[in-house]
């Protein structure tokens, strides 16, 4: 273990366990601490597979302090840029026996400290090292909820600002049973969770991805006091959204059929198709809303192999009209994509905050997606046909269509 990569590699095997409270590295002397409950040899285990040379050195049991304070305190370290910095304060601290971990951040220059006590004796130990240190934050944080009450706790997340690092938060609290809500305000850059037990359980599974999660708060709530959105409260709100793109997509196949015959366009008929297949997709998903998340899986399945047939069917389509003829309208062509795109983007924006949901979401979003792209292509189509007075850029367009189709019901059905 000699660089970054090494460790990040360390810190995703031992991601998803909850007896693990905080691991700190040492690159240059090749040694990682693990402060956690339960047997080494559990650690080693997960450690040895990534090949890395990993020897368990020491174990030893570290005395219970007194629990009735904790404290989260953030020094600023101005001359604090380099592991060896870091060393020499690692070194003053590592007699303090109040100190439970140690965060560091080089690139901000801080240092976060979860402790018992006062602030006070930790800068002690720290302004001798000439470092430039003081002490910018410290409150008080409450260990754990007691019986019949949850703690509501607020953590700022600076580096979570897509729907990506939202995923990779809900995949870290997953298996977190005494989460009973989690929600998300990427504008403000937070996360609010709902839980039992420990805010530090919480706290650990943020911190090792490297997003800068911080507790902001952590305050005592009964069940009836929470203010954020319960799983009931979340599947309501995913079957609404799901009956809004239900409705839109059963009209707009209809109304996309219908003129795509009219107007001899293999790319209105293949796209309206793509459009039915949405709304089979999200009357699907809205069956699948609140129930195990292996039936998810199998609505999603069953979607997958719906859109595998109606792909077939629309490169079938082309074929007959290649070989047969058509004359397809472009201006018509134009001006139904263009309201067929309007009603897709809608649906993409609606679906998109909450395909993290399940598979029965993620395949919907697939779709949606996929009518983006096709609506384009119907556009082009239409442009290109006006322009060069043939049908072929109808046909190629209705192929390309399909085979998007086509690799979309591919991705669904690897979907798990």
């Amino acid at each position: 273990m000699d660089c970054p990569s090494e460790e990040n590699l360390i810190r995703m095997a031992l991601n998803s366990r909850e007896d693990v409270e905080s691991l700190s590295f040492d690159l240059r002397k090749r040694e990682l601490e693990a402060l956690h409950r339960g047997e080494p040899d559990d650690i080693l285990s997960r450690l040895e597979p990534l090949k890395l040379g990993a020897v368990l050195r020491e174990s030893m049991d570290l005395p219970l302090t007194d629990t009735t304070e904790h404290r989260e305190s953030t020094f600023s370290i101005p001359k604090m840029d380099c592991p060896s910095e870091e060393n020499l304060i690692r070194m003053a601290l590592g007699n303090e026996s109040t100190v439970t971990s140690l965060t560091f951040n080089l690139g901000q220059q801080e240092l976060k400290v979860r402790h018992q006590g006062e602030p006070e004796s930790i800068l002690a130990r720290l302004q001798p090292l000439k470092l430039g240190a003081v002490l910018k934050d410290s409150q008080v944080r409450p260990s754990s909820a007691p019986d019949g009450e949850l703690l509501k706790s607020t953590f700022s997340v600076p580096k979570m600002d897509c729907p990506s690092e939202e995923n990779m938060i809900r995949m870290a609290l997953s298996d977190l049973s005494n989460i009973s809500s989690l929600s998300f305000n990427l504008s403000k850059r937070e996360v609010v969770a709902i839980h039992g037990g420990d805010a530090d359980a919480v706290l650990n599974r943020l911190e090792r991805l490297n997003l800068g999660a911080v507790l902001r708060e952590s305050v005592h709530v009964t069940a009836g006091q929470a203010t954020v959105k319960t799983k009931a409260a979340e599947d309501a709100a995913e079957a609404r959204t799901l009956r809004t793109l239900l409705a839109i997509n059963g009209v707009m196949f209809v109304f996309e059929l219908a003129l795509g015959l009219l107007a001899e366009s293999t790319g209105l008929i293949a796209d309206s198709l793509d459009m039915f297949a949405d709304a089979a997709v999200y009357g699907l998903a809205l069956y699948a809303v609140g129930k195990a998340a292996s039936l998810k899986s199998r609505a999603a399945h069953l979607a997958g192999w719906l859109q595998l047939l109606l792909a077939v069917g629309a490169l079938s389509e082309v074929v007959r009209r290649f070989i047969f003829g058509s004359e397809p309208e472009s201006a018509l062509m134009m001006g139904v994509g263009l309201i067929a795109l309007v009603a897709n983007v809608t649906c993409l924006v609606l679906i998109s905050k909450k395909r993290d949901r399940g598979a029965h979401m993620t395949a919907s979003y697939i779709f949606s997606a996929n009518d983006v792209i096709a609506n384009l292509g119907v556009m082009t189509a239409g442009l290109l046909v006006a322009w060069t007075k043939s049908s072929y850029p109808d046909l190629v367009i209705g192929t390309i269509i399909g085979v998007i189709v086509l690799n979309g019901a591919r991705r669904i059905l690897q979907l798990r």
